[in-house]
């Protein structure tokens, strides 16, 4: 080496930048996102809530106190009372948990079966792909809600019944975004290459497809919790929801919202903007999940 040449400083391990720690990591998106973190927020502590109504809800849900009917906001009822005295706000705490329970199985309902039906038809293809998407399309073309509706009046209300019905409906647009996310991974070269070392076509899909589909099929159930939490207030409100005494968003709406509004409008009041914000957060939570997990998006 000459004598004139300039020699660069070595580098070693220690002098580069540390790898930022999961904490610092969150703690950077929260700041770079704070309207998303809210709603994150509120989203957890709607769960919270619904866990831990019995300790959260000042009185039962259907506890009574005919003295106190339609009583308007106070210090001792902070969302008032309805026409038989029951406390709104306990009512609105337990509701919470018919919604939340609701959603949560709709959810898993739609993304297991939905996942299934979307990655074996856009993996095998063929007439399968061709039975299946037909199937799936004559479903799709009732709106949910409708849907829903008659498979809970051929089956009943209940709990159990109006989640599987959301779900069932819910299922038919993630098997579209499960196919055509398998449709795009298909044809990759990793899976060239695990067919070529002797992948079975049960591995191929399982361990090499669907964690490539994951992303969108999380992104796209996010979004889908708000529209069950919708659905589910408005089947609730068309009375094939979680039958009376039990309290739901959607029957209170229904209930004394409809038939005291003038009298007492907290009682439609109440429900409807905690309707509104939850789905507004969860919406909230979607949209930042698909920014976050969509690598066009996380560059920008």
């Amino acid at each position: 080496m000459s004598a004139g040449a300039i020699t660069q400083p070595r580098v070693l391990p220690m002098d580069l930048p540390g790898r930022k720690t999961r904490s610092e990591r969150i703690w950077r998106l929260i700041r770079r996102r704070p309207v998303d973190a809210i709603g994150a927020v509120f989203v957890l502590f709607t769960i919270f809530t619904a866990i831990f109504a019995d300790a959260m809800a000042p009185t039962g849900y259907a506890e009574q106190d005919f003295a106190s009917r339609l009583m308007a906001p106070s210090a001792a009822h902070w969302f008032g009372t309805d026409s038989l005295g029951r406390d709104v706000l306990s009512r609105i705490i337990y509701g919470a948990r018919t919604s939340m329970v609701a959603s949560t199985i709709a959810v898993v309902v739609s993304g297991v079966l939905g996942g299934v039906l979307g990655v074996t038809s856009g993996f095998f293809g063929g007439r399968f792909d061709l039975v299946v998407q037909r199937i799936c399309d004559s479903f799709d073309t009732v709106p949910l809600l409708l849907m829903a509706m008659l498979l809970i009046v051929a089956f009943g209300g209940s709990l159990i019944n109006v989640a599987l019905a959301l779900g069932l409906v819910g299922s038919m647009r993630v098997n579209r975004v499960a196919r055509g996310s398998t449709l795009s991974v298909i044809n990759t070269p990793y899976l060239e290459a695990a067919v070529s070392l002797g992948a079975t076509s049960n591995r191929l899909m399982w361990r090499h497809i669907l964690p490539n589909v994951m992303a969108a099929l999380i992104v796209t159930l996010s979004i889908q919790f708000g529209g069950f939490i919708i659905a589910e207030a408005g089947l609730s409100f068309l009375g094939l929801g979680v039958p009376p005494p039990y309290p739901s968003w959607g029957g209170m709406l229904s209930a004394d919202g409809r038939a005291h509004f003038l009298r007492a409008p907290w009682l439609a009041i109440a429900p409807g903007i905690v309707i509104s914000v939850t789905v507004l957060a969860t919406n909230l939570v979607g949209d930042a999940m698909r920014d976050i997990l969509d690598p066009r998006q996380r560059g920008a």
